[in-house]
């Protein structure tokens, strides 16, 4: 983190949540975290919805199988619109 991330303010820090999330980087960490309790907060409740969506929405893995038939749905259509002209 930098100088000027030290110094932002609650509306400055929360136009920068979504690249933040997105980042590798620990938020807790972050230094307007470390003296906002309203951000600090924010970020816990977020952290929560994000885990209650991963419980109601589990990632499901597709079939080994699942390019191999859309290729082969892709090459049906094609023919069946070069035949159709």
């Amino acid at each position: 983190m930098n100088e000027s991330t030290n110094n932002l303010t609650c509306a400055e820090f929360q136009a920068l949540l979504p690249e933040l999330l997105d980042s590798p980087t620990d938020m807790s960490q972050h230094p307007h975290l470390q003296y906002c309790d309203n951000c600090r907060a924010l970020l816990t409740n977020l952290e929560s919805i994000a885990e209650a969506v991963r419980h109601l929405f589990p990632v499901v893995e597709p079939p080994d199988t699942l390019w191999g038939q859309i290729e082969l749905a892709i090459k049906r259509e094609e023919t069946d619109s070069a035949t159709a002209n």
